[in-house]
Order: structure tokens, then C-alpha cells, then sequence
């Protein structure tokens, strides 16, 4: 399975001040299949170690950071002498081994010739700043699940990524059927390594449903592991609500939804644990589109998305039949899942900075707000080809926006005020933006 983060392993690697890199994000979404084929693509050598469990690890971080002991000690682990310019040292699951995580600072200091690349899980790293985090010494990338170009890559679909690639849309409108079957089964499939190696292999989506289950209950249990037993349950409650919390029309996350009579006081910190797992994407709303979007962000009205839109079926209990062959009774979710897949798509890419505006009389809303460069970029989000866009146009009527973005499964479409542009190629949304001028 190719992804795409590895151009940016690629980039930190021939970087002239180059630090450690840690690789950010939650459980099995691929860090270390990524990092070992890094290793196997682009070094001669790949001394692997995991943290998990290792004793002898331990021990040889207990003692003072000494980099040429350390070194030493490494090699007797993974049996070969590490050469500096075409070794690649892993450090896996750091977080299990504090010390190891603190001596990246050493590595960055007094040893900037070695290649490290570490990760862990992003709640076990997150509990360890401020005491053993090495601030300002190690460089960062964040791995989420696979976006839909991933996938339709992993499916074998060179060509139809191509013209997506290319933005030719004449070629994607001979083959709209195409996208648009690919994309219910992205839907339900998701980006998770392990339940797209399932689908392609085997195409059978009652085991990627158990593998979705299986996730669920893993990700549940990483919670009652590391998290103050007295607030395991609000977690559980409020990570459990989302599915009902995007149901609605207005996505503002609503905490009488996760029980009656509930207040922020009482989650504010259910919601940062689940942030620091990864497990959740928090949009903030603002006032009015001025640059930058993060001045007028409002921290008390926001929207909170799941890791992975295949994790959002499961967690609602889709049936694939529903999502295939369309029924009545999923047209008011499939909003939410079309929101949560573009945003999947948009939050990969680190120049986009997201939220989402509601009009003052909550008489419209727009499903997100992007600045990217110079540039802010309204856009609505529709699951069908409905062309309407009553709450765009509002927007950019009053604040004289010079971009507009309608995302639907219509076929692209340039008027003089706004593009439309198709939900499967979303993810090249960037690279159209580049050159577009309205």
C-alpha cells in the first residue's frame, strides 16, 4: 500500500538541519509499516527496535544520555553496525519508554548525523510533555488513515487517479460511476490500513465490519488504560455520541446529547483526551472570514468528527446495503458521512487550516471555512448532485469572497462566482487552487 506521507519522510530526510522526526498519529493507521518501508525505499540498512515491552531497552536508557553508548547498545539489539548516512534508527512506540523519547533531544544536540525516526501512540506521547518531551529538537509528521486517492490506489485504479491527479475533468465525467461506486465503498470501508487490506484482498465487507468492531473496542480499551478511571465513562459517553451529534442538520456538537442536562465543565476534558488519542477532529466555528481564521475562532461552538468515515459506519451501524444500493432511511446521515469524508480528505493536507460559519440567526451555516495560503475558501458540502447552495451564496454576497467551493457529486462546473467541484476529487482540491483564478 502506497501513501503519501512518505514524499514528506522523503523531504526530512534530505534536510540540511535535519532533527529526529516523530511520526504522529493514533493507533493502526500504518506508523509502522510507513517507517519500515522508509527504511527499506530509501536506506541501506534499517535498525528496527521496539519499545513495547522490551526490558533490555530500558535499561540502556535508565543510564546518562550518552549517544555513542546508546549507538553501541543498539547495534548489539538489532545485530549490525549502524552507519550514520545510510542507516535509518526506529524507535517504535517510544512512548512506553520515557527515557528514549527524552533522548532525542541528545541525538539532535550531539549526534545530528544519525537518521531517527520514532512513534508512538498520540496519547502516550502527549502525557509525557512538559517533563520528558523534547521541545524544539525533534520535527514532526502526522499519518491519518488512507484518503481516497490512497485507496483508489490500493484498489489498483492507477488511471482513474491519474485524471485525478491531472484535474482532467472530462475524463472523470466519462467515468462518474466509477468515482462515484469507489467512493460508497471508501465510505464504508474507511482509510484504516488493516480493513483496506481486507477489502482488496478479499472484498468481503462483513470482515472489514469486524475489523472496524475490533478497532472500536481496542480504541475503547487504550482509553480505560491510560485515562483517570473517573472520567473513562464521560469519555466513553461523549465518543459514543458523535454518530448522533453529526445526524443532526446543525453539526454543532450539542452536550445535552450526551446526556440530559450535561455541561462543558463536565467533558472539557473527555474532549482532550480524545484529541490526544487522535481519535477525534475538533472544527471550531468563527465570527467573520478575516485573516487569520485562528483570531476569530469561537472555542465554545465547534463540531467533533471521528477519526475515519468507515469507524463512523461502524460506530452507527450502517449496513453496506444501505450505503450501496441507497435507502430511505440513510439520507439524513449520509450528510454526515459526506462531511466527515471531506474533511478526511482536506485535514492531510498541513496548509489548510479549518473551521466552519453560521450566520448570527443560525438561518445558514457553511460546512467549512479553509484558509490555504492566501486565500480563504467558503465551502459547502452536499452528499448528492442538489446544486443549491442558498448558505454559500449568502456568505459570499456578504463578505465579497473572491473563491467559493460547492463539493457534490455533480460533475465539475466554473461559474462566475463560485466552482463546483466533484466529491471524489476533493483531494486535489490544493493543487486546483494553486492556479485557479476566479
Amino acid at each position: 500500500m502506497y501513501r503519501d506521507a512518505i514524499k514528506q519522510l522523503e523531504k526530512w530526510k534530505n534536510m540540511y538541519d535535519r532533527k529526529p522526526l516523530i511520526l504522529r498519529g493514533a493507533r493502526q493507521v500504518g506508523k509502522t509499516w510507513l517507517m519500515k518501508e522508509f527504511g527499506r525505499l530509501y536506506y541501506q540498512n534499517c535498525a528496527y527496535v521496539s519499545m513495547d515491552e522490551n526490558e533490555r531497552m530500558t535499561e540502556v536508557f535508565r543510564e546518562a544520555f550518552d549517544i555513542d553508548r546508546i549507538i553501541a547498545m543498539i547495534e548489539i539489539e538489532v545485530g549490525f553496525k549502524i552507519n550514520p548516512e545510510n542507516t535509518l534508527i526506529i524507535f517504535d512506540e517510544i512512548q512506553e519508554i520515557p527515557r528514549a523519547l527524552k533522548s532525542l533531544k541528545y541525538f539532535q544536540e550531539n549526534a545530528p548525523q544519525y537518521h531517527i525516526i520514532a512513534a508512538g501512540s498520540l496519547l502516550g506521547v502527549a502525557l509525557h510533555q512538559g517533563t520528558s518531551f523534547p521541545v524544539g529538537k525533534v520535527d514532526f509528521c502526522d499519518l491519518y488513515p488512507l484518503t481516497f486517492h490512497e485507496f483508489l490506489l490500493a484498489c489498483g485504479e492507477d488511471r482513474l487517479l491519474e485524471a485525478l491527479d491531472n484535474n482532467d475533468f472530462d475524463t472523470m465525467h466519462v467515468f462518474r460511476t466509477k468515482y462515484i461506486d469507489y467512493l460508497k465503498y471508501y465510505y464504508y470501508v474507511g482509510g484504516m490500513p488493516e480493513a483496506v487490506l481486507n477489502f482488496i484482498t478479499r472484498k468481503d465487507l462483513k470482515s472489514v465490519r469486524a475489523i472496524q468492531n475490533k478497532l472500536l473496542y481496542a480504541y475503547e480499551n487504550d482509553l480505560s488504560k491510560h485515562a483517570p478511571q473517573e472520567i473513562v465513562t464521560r469519555i466513553r459517553m461523549l465518543w459514543n455520541s458523535i454518530p448522533a451529534q453529526l445526524a443532526k442538520e446543525n453539526k454543532k456538537f450539542i452536550y445535552g446529547l450526551v446526556r440530559e442536562g450535561a455541561r462543558a465543565r463536565e467533558y472539557e476534558v473527555a474532549i482532550t483526551w480524545l484529541l490526544d488519542t487522535g481519535l477525534v477532529y475538533k472544527i471550531n466555528r468563527v465570527k467573520k472570514p478575516d485573516f487569520p481564521l485562528r483570531a476569530y475562532q469561537e472555542f465554545s461552538a465547534f463540531k467533533l468528527f471521528v477519526l475515519d468515515v468507515g469507524l463512523l459506519c461502524a460506530m452507527a451501524h450502517l449496513d453496506a446495503k444501505i450505503i450501496l444500493e441507497g435507502n430511505r432511511l440513510f439520507e439524513e446521515f449520509k450528510g454526515a458521512l459526506t462531511e466527515q469524508y471531506v474533511l478526511q480528505q482536506l485535514i492531510v493536507e498541513p496548509e489548510n487550516d479549518i473551521f466552519y460559519w453560521t450566520a448570527e440567526n443560525a438561518t445558514a451555516e457553511l460546512d467549512f471555512l479553509i484558509q490555504y495560503e492566501e486565500k480563504i475558501i467558503p465551502m459547502e458540502v452536499k452528499a448528492e448532485e442538489n446544486l443549491r447552495a442558498k448558505s454559500l451564496r449568502l456568505f459570499t454576497d456578504k463578505y465579497k469572497m473572491r473563491y467559493a467551493v460547492r463539493s457534490s457529486m455533480a460533475d465539475y462546473r466554473k461559474e462566475e462566482w463560485m466552482i463546483n467541484f466533484p466529491l471524489y476529487n476533493i483531494g486535489n482540491l490544493n493543487r486546483y487552487l494553486k492556479t485557479f483564478q476566479p
